[in-house]
């Protein structure tokens, strides 16, 4: 079985690195410049929606647990289902080729070089100094999962954990595309919008996991289980409210990264392989994180760690959004005359 659970990980891993680049492609891409934080906020929304009810589907199935127990087949079977409608569905998007922009302009779509020549683009990327000063950025959007999911959430009851994922995504949907109205504001440039950005997020999670550390101070690795559950009451609504939080965070912070990206180019070629850079070094500090979390590493090292990570990434953040430029360099003539007048009209 042990064998089995780790082969499938992995072969679920290699999946979702193919399917992630390709939707952060899809996502960066085809908006056009002046609505790439929306483009990116509804796929937060879509996104997070399959989240908000895969957890209400784990509550209605473990609603009478208040202790740990094994997921049901129930559970699975339904989980399964949702993935291959979503299979399914996604076989009915158009090519790249085929897409347009409101103004009946063609997506940008450079051909695709040989394999080696794409090789060799994509280890270029780890001499970009653009992708080389978000390198600590994308290391830390993942990074805190396993704290969150596993110790925090592990504080409440089995029934509460999915609970409050209900809340935790909800909180994502929020946080992304409210965000990311900012982040499209169309009355600065968008070198101002970048800096608004940073702040926001800069005083949001300093905030969040500032709470977080006087909450981690009520219990620590090796003590007795709480079980604190969703009918203990007043008790109940602080944690709650810190985790709700913590969704809010993770959205902007991603929203970010992706918008970041996508102020960089509009060619859907060039941001693919941005999306793929993105996965492989957020995936690489999710793998570090999982494997301290499953050492025993104590609750508040790993909150130490996730929060000193979130603020390497800043001085990173901020150079690059010093030098964000109003049209990225493959922007059309067409597309920075209109995008202007939208600037004055607005």
């Amino acid at each position: 079985i042990g064998a089995f659970t780790i082969s499938a990980g992995g072969l679920l891993g290699v999946g979702a690195g193919l399917l992630w680049t390709a939707q952060g492609a899809i996502m960066m891409a085809y908006p056009r410049e002046q609505d790439k934080g929306k483009y990116i906020g509804y796929f937060w929304a879509i996104f997070n929606a399959g989240a908000v009810l895969g957890s209400v589907i784990a509550f209605a199935i473990n609603i009478n647990r208040t202790t740990e127990a094994k997921p049901s087949d129930a559970t699975y079977i339904a989980f399964m289902t949702l993935m291959c409608c979503g299979t399914l569905i996604a076989l009915s998007l158009a090519p790249p080729s085929a897409v347009t922009h409101a103004n009946g302009d063609h997506i940008k779509v450079q051909k695709f070089p040989t394999w080696t020549g794409e090789i060799v683009a994509i280890l270029k990327l780890f001499f970009d100094w653009r992708m080389v000063v978000l390198i600590p950025m994308f290391l830390s959007s993942n990074w805190f999962y396993s704290y969150q999911f596993s110790t925090v959430n592990g504080y409440f009851s089995f029934r509460t954990q999915s609970f409050n994922n209900i809340f935790y995504w909800l909180a994502q949907i929020f946080g992304s595309w409210s965000f990311a109205r900012v982040l499209d504001y169309q009355g600065v440039n968008r070198r101002t919008r970048a800096l608004w950005g940073l702040g926001i997020i800069s005083v949001c999670f300093i905030a969040t996991w500032v709470g977080g550390i006087f909450f981690q101070m009520n219990f620590k690795l090796g003590y007795e289980k709480v079980n604190l559950d969703f009918k203990d009451g007043g008790i109940y609504a602080g944690p709650l409210i810190l985790y709700i939080l913590y969704g809010v965070n993770d959205a902007a912070w991603q929203t970010f990264c992706y918008w970041l990206m996508g102020a960089l180019s509009n060619d859907v070629t060039v941001l693919s392989r941005y999306a793929g850079f993105y996965k492989c070094i957020q995936s690489s500090g999710a793998a570090i994180a999982w494997r301290l979390n499953a050492t025993s590493t104590p609750y508040m090292t790993e909150l130490i760690i996730c929060f000193a990570l979130l603020v390497v990434s800043l001085p990173g953040a901020l150079f690059l959004a010093l030098r964000i430029q109003d049209h990225s360099e493959d922007t059309t003539a067409a597309d920075a005359v209109l995008d202007n007048e939208k600037m004055e009209t607005a």
